[in-house]
């Protein structure tokens, strides 16, 4: 009885503190969660919040010290940024809370995906719902089951909702079902598609791996425009007869950026918004790979911290409260956001190359595929 009670103080006081948190700056999801039935699509919008201009503040404080800041001062910032890093203390408890209610109506799901195999390898692709020729060059190409030998694999293309998928008798919304039906590998919700909703496709995506696919091993979220080399990423980073890594993160690391602050540019950054002077490390959004666990310590993350536009550095922060620090690759070549000039023998040692139309995803892949055997000098 003794031990019930001490788990349900325990339980008590991570809800109280995480309604604290709540209440206090808005810290969960702008508003509530739509329930599952609500009919209007959600828009994230960026939040201003005092928490976490307080929070960027104590972490400059603490590696900068003010002068005049007392050792006494110090000690009190210092624990308050200890306490706001380390809310839950009882994960499985609050994961089972969070994944009671499904954050975005489903419009297409494929929550069987993982139940005959835990997965090897799960890609996450954000796409937009007009891409049905990227998400068709994709299956044939990086994408195709074929790429993983036989490992258990998953293909799964994440989009919102839009104006054309919302006209009656939407022609595109109809070929997005027969793709459904198909090729079972979209998941489809009734949150708005934009590129300022980056951030929540992407969180979305590590909720459907926390409910859905707990046991995947691992997980690459990448873009719709990227050519992926999955054969080297399997079979030379992930290594399927080594032993299994928790809490990994990897991809091309961006280290020491400054928030831009330029209105006109597509990655502006207010200072209202996020007041820092640098960014924590992140990894470029148009691919990264992580362990399965990582997927749920950062959904669980994200409640507690205010929405970024900018997802791939929103997910930075989510690690840096998680104290995860993303592990440079093996080979500075191997994750690229630009477009590298091909030849089979480049494309053959790296993992990403970005901005692709689908009939150069197919060209190039069909290339690289009749001359994979071809011997190549590498260096590194």
């Amino acid at each position: 009885m003794r031990w019930r009670w001490r788990q349900r103080h325990r339980y008590c006081s991570v809800i109280l503190f995480l309604t604290a948190l709540v209440i206090a700056g808005g810290l969960v999801f702008q508003g509530h969660w739509p329930s599952q039935n609500s009919q209007e699509p959600q828009t994230m919008t960026t939040i201003s919040n005092s928490t976490l201009m307080n929070l960027i503040k104590l972490k400059e404080l603490e590696e900068s010290p003010t002068p005049g800041t007392s050792h006494e001062d110090y000690a009190i910032l210092q624990q308050q940024l200890e306490n706001f890093l380390n809310i839950s203390s009882d994960e499985e408890m609050t994961v089972a809370r969070i994944l009671k209610d499904e954050p975005y109506k489903y419009i297409h799901n494929e929550p069987s995906a993982c139940l005959l195999q835990a997965p090897f390898l799960v890609l996450l692709i954000a796409v937009e719902p007009k891409k049905t020729d990227a998400r068709d060059a994709i299956r044939k190409t990086w994408a195709n089951e074929s790429v993983a030998g036989g490992l258990g694999f998953v293909r799964l293309f994440f989009l919102g909702v839009n104006q054309d998928t919302q006209r009656n008798h939407s022609e595109l919304q109809h070929t997005i079902e027969e793709e459904s039906h198909r090729y079972h590998d979209i998941i489809q919700q009734n949150y708005r598609d934009s590129y300022n909703n980056l951030t929540l496709k992407t969180l979305m995506g590590m909720y459907w791996i926390t409910k859905y696919c707990p046991e995947a091993k691992y997980v690459m979220k990448t873009d719709s425009d990227m050519f992926v080399n999955t054969e080297y990423l399997i079979e030379k980073l992930l290594k399927p007869k080594g032993e299994l890594t928790q809490k990994y993160f990897t991809g091309l690391r961006m280290s020491d950026y400054s928030p831009n602050r330029n209105k006109e540019s597509k990655w502006y950054m207010p200072p209202e918004v996020y007041p820092g002077n640098r960014y924590p490390t992140f990894c470029s959004g148009t691919g990264y790979v992580f362990s399965g666990d990582v997927a749920q310590r950062i959904y669980v993350a994200s409640l507690t911290i205010p929405r970024l536009h900018l997802e791939d550095v929103y997910v930075g922060l989510c690690l840096a409260k998680l104290k995860i620090e993303p592990a440079p690759p093996p080979n500075n070549l191997l994750f690229n956001h630009w477009r590298v000039s091909y030849s089979s023998c480049r494309y053959q040692n790296l993992i990403t190359s970005h901005g692709f139309h689908p009939n150069e995803l197919i060209q190039y892949w069909q290339h690289l595929q009749s001359n994979k055997h071809n011997l190549c000098q590498t260096s590194g």
